[in-house]
């Protein structure tokens, strides 16, 4: 009997690295409010900053949130003079450098056999890939949901997730829409906790 083929052993390291690959960075989110339902209404979104409402970074997560809100059973108005509610958002995002970090798979050749006698030996290991480089982008999405009459928060929330700049979760479409979704996830959510969402 031959020993175990190499390309085998290679089949398996490559789909425990997919593995690796597919999984969803996580979320820190945490909520306040007054422990009161927030009753869907119509509503819109605007900047904290009044600068950054022509900026496509707002555009991309005003979407994401206006999305998210949507979903619980809000209605987006046309217009501020239409809504009872603006969805009021903050966007901060850092970058930082990571040092090169080896792939997490790797495939052993061992000196055992299979039967006739015929094995690899000398104990080799060698790395799925190559060492890696590059920054890390940390995102915190801010939101508070005020009651256009008379100005008064009775929700807020910040959710913050990092990502690798160059991969799928690192744009920003996807990057907005992981930090809304979650951010919304339980809705009001439990006051004062921060939790994690995958």
């Amino acid at each position: 009997m031959s020993a175990f083929p190499l390309k085998t052993l290679m089949g398996v390291a490559m789909l425990a690295l997919a593995g690796c690959a597919a999984r969803t960075p996580p979320v820190d989110v945490t909520r306040f409010h007054l422990d009161q339902p927030v009753a869907p209404a119509p509503f819109v979104v605007e900047p904290r900053d009044g600068n950054a409402a022509d900026s496509l970074e707002f555009s991309v997560y005003a979407d994401a949130v206006r999305a998210a809100l949507t979903r619980l059973g809000f209605s987006a108005a046309p217009d501020l003079a239409h809504s009872e509610l603006v969805a009021v958002v903050d966007i901060q995002s850092t970058a930082r450098q990571t040092l090169p970090r080896r792939s997490p798979v790797s495939v052993g050749l061992g000196g055992g056999s299979f039967g006739g006698g015929v094995g690899l030996g000398g104990g080799v290991s060698f790395p799925i890939g190559k060492a890696k480089s590059g920054e890390v982008v940390s995102t915190e999405l801010s939101v508070q949901i005020k009651r256009r009459s008379e100005g008064t928060v009775i929700w807020e929330g910040r959710a913050r997730g990092e990502a690798r700049i160059g991969t799928p979760y690192g744009a920003p479409g996807t990057m907005a829409t992981r930090l809304s979704d979650a951010l919304f996830t339980g809705f009001p959510g439990e006051s004062g906790r921060t939790i994690t969402v995958q």
